[in-house]
């Protein structure tokens, strides 16, 4: 059920989060995912739930942050959030569902796995969640919503040091530092090596090098 509460302009970054206490909802969930574009690996959400009073400066969406700047907010995020709840969903899946049906499982994954549930839930993009809890899609909610900010967050670095782990499990396509996106040296060790086990094998880019046996 999507349930449009509030006009679209945000006034600050706490505003739908703000609007939704004023409406009763106790419990306001953003969430927000990592990893729709790349060629490898999983797609990884988060759902947050923020407390009325934290202290994370600098927090905004993910991909305006750097990686030193996510890491150190991640600690902080996880020290003072009232709870937190993550999605994975494998290359294999996706490749079996396609990216959107796996990105709207991975969210619903995170909803899901908070410690209490969420009463409001506000969603980066266009497409709500097959959920019962009442909702909002904002698009650039992760530039809209500081709970949304935080869910991005959290699953940027989680995807990001499963991609370093990869990476170790993986030689040789360097997934520790382009984390599975399409770059120049990415799709040459395609080429080279042929796809591992955690490329997405229905994607351009890879579904070319990949051999049925």
């Amino acid at each position: 059920m999507t349930l449009q509460l509030f006009a679209e302009e945000s006034l600050s970054p706490l505003h739908f989060e703000r609007q939704a206490l004023k409406n009763g909802y106790k419990a306001v969930a953003g969430i927000d995912e990592a990893g729709r574009g790349p060629l490898a690996g999983p797609v990884v959400a988060a759902a947050v739930i923020l407390p009325s009073v934290h202290d994370l400066p600098g927090l905004t969406d993910s991909k305006k942050l750097s990686a030193r700047k996510r890491d150190e907010l991640f600690p902080l995020i996880r020290q003072q959030a009232r709870a937190i709840g993550v999605g994975i969903v494998s290359a294999e899946e996706i490749d079996a569902i396609n990216i959107l049906k796996a990105t709207i499982q991975a969210m619903s994954l995170a909803v899901n796995r908070l410690r209490f549930s969420a009463d409001y839930l506000l969603i980066d993009g266009i497409t709500p969640l097959p959920e019962q809890t009442p909702q909002l899609t904002l698009k650039k909610g992760d530039s809209r919503s500081l709970s949304i900010a935080a869910a991005s967050v959290v699953a940027k670095v989680v995807r990001d040091r499963m991609m370093i782990a990869y990476d170790r499990r993986f030689p040789g396509y360097g997934f520790a530092g382009h984390k599975g996106y399409g770059s120049a040296a990415h799709m040459e060790s395609i080429a080279r090596l042929g796809p591992s086990p955690i490329h997405r094998r229905t994607f351009a880019g890879v579904r070319e090098h990949v051999v049925d046996l």
